[in-house]
């Protein structure tokens, strides 16, 4: 017998043993009918020709017990493999995935909020720990394939929506690898990825874009949610130092002047499932991602910064580790800090995430020739907004559009998160 497999059939909270009581009650159930039907007279015969040798009545019956057992361990078991069949690209066992499901659903409530690269980083280390994530994204692109979706299909760009998806896969490299291939030819399809197309084709089918991101929820089988903040189709207006007005989010970062404020087009009504969230929450994440156009778009909607302020939720913003050109240029942490005062109360912050590593120089003097920098580090304890700070080497380097790239170590900034709660 295969007693390894055997235990992680008694992992605690798998609700597994509750069920197999429940057979074998069942099933000695069956038996007693079985021995009512058959009447008195024909049980007392049997047990009179098994007794009349004790070697054989205890051989026998130690034989019935330990088939009938074994009978029904290898019933269920080849019944959970038949039902997860379609699900062996996983490479795991049932039981396994039955532990997994439980532990995580086991998990906080946690929402995050932003955008981009940023926020699919933090998804992905959060989704080790709980399955009660909900990322609730912006949705203000016009850049791109998202740009153009949206400008020819009148629909909301999914970029943002699509890379968080991806990044609660639960077979993330798979999937991603599918929804993030890039057309490089083809005319009009030159430069769509095919998980936007996806999308688009689902809100098509679906008559709606909420419904769209479910469908594609299911497909990939996402550990949590992804909603939109609203699904007002608007555009993001620049007020820049110099009094001068941009508008749309990919012009943002093409302009040499600083950027003192930013607003809506057109006034946003959130989308409710966002506020529901927002409030029974756990914890709450603001970011990490660009300041400007991926975390404050959010702050923008209607609703989505009193629900944030009013929730009993604990509540941390994680600063990004670089500056950005255009946006963010020499800024510290403290004075990220400082922008966002200017949407929402600073004051009703718990903890802010930020990183104190370094990247190799190599890199860092290629950041410097596209005009960005480390965020300095300069949030203390006793800073004027009361929060705390949560400082850690958090740098890690990945390959994305063939360069390396400085991001969030997703491990590290999910464990600095959940091992603050205490």
């Amino acid at each position: 017998m295969d007693w390894e497999r055997l235990s992680k059939w008694l992992y605690p909270g798998m609700r597994v043993k509750r069920w197999v009581a429940l057979g074998v009650a069942s099933a000695l159930l069956v038996g007693f009918s079985l021995i009512l039907l058959i009447g008195r007279s024909t049980i007392d015969l049997l047990y009179e020709l098994l007794s009349a040798n004790s070697i054989v009545y205890y051989f026998v019956a130690a034989v019935a017990f330990l088939v009938g057992v074994a009978g029904v361990i290898w019933s269920v078991n080849r019944l959970a493999l038949s039902v997860t069949d379609p699900m062996d690209r996983f490479e795991r066992s049932p039981t396994e995935m039955i532990w997994q499901n439980r532990r995580l659903s086991r998990g906080p409530k946690i929402v995050a909020i932003g955008g981009g690269t940023g926020l699919s980083v933090l998804l992905r280390g959060l989704k080790q720990y709980t399955s009660n994530i909900t990322a609730v994204v912006t949705v203000m692109d016009d850049g791109g394939s998202s740009g153009r979706l949206r400008r020819e299909m009148d629909m909301l760009p999914p970029g943002d929506i699509r890379n968080c998806l991806i990044a609660l896969a639960d077979d993330e490299s798979r999937m991603g690898e599918i929804f993030q291939h890039r057309f490089k030819e083809g005319g009009e399809l030159q430069g769509h990825s095919l998980g936007n197309l996806i999308i688009a084709g689902l809100e098509g089918i679906e008559g709606g874009f909420d419904l769209a991101i479910e469908e594609t929820s299911k497909l990939l089988n996402i550990r949590g949610r992804v909603i939109p903040s609203t699904l007002k189709n608007t555009n993001l207006v620049a007020r820049l130092e110099n009094g001068e007005k941009l508008t749309g989010e990919s012009t943002l970062s093409d302009h040499p002047q600083r950027i003192r404020s930013i607003e809506l087009e057109e006034e946003a009504d959130p989308y409710p499932p966002a506020i529901e969230e927002i409030e029974n929450a756990e914890i709450i994440v603001l970011g990490p991602g660009s300041l400007f156009t991926s975390l404050i778009p959010n702050l923008l909607v209607n609703g989505i910064v009193e629900a944030i302020e009013s929730s009993g939720a604990r509540k941390y913003y994680v600063t990004n580790i670089m500056t950005e050109p255009g946006e963010t240029d020499g800024m510290s942490a403290e004075d990220h800090l400082e922008i966002l005062s200017g949407y929402m109360n600073p004051y009703t912050i718990d903890h802010a995430v930020v990183n104190v590593g370094k990247a190799d120089e190599e890199l860092l003097s290629r950041y410097a020739s596209e005009g960005a920098e480390l965020v300095e580090p300069d949030l203390v304890d006793d800073n004027k907004y009361g929060i705390e700070p949560l400082l850690d080497d958090l740098v890690s380097t990945v390959e994305l559009e063939g360069k390396r790239t400085v991001k969030h170590d997703h491990d590290r900034l999910a464990e600095l998160i959940l091992a603050s709660i205490g």
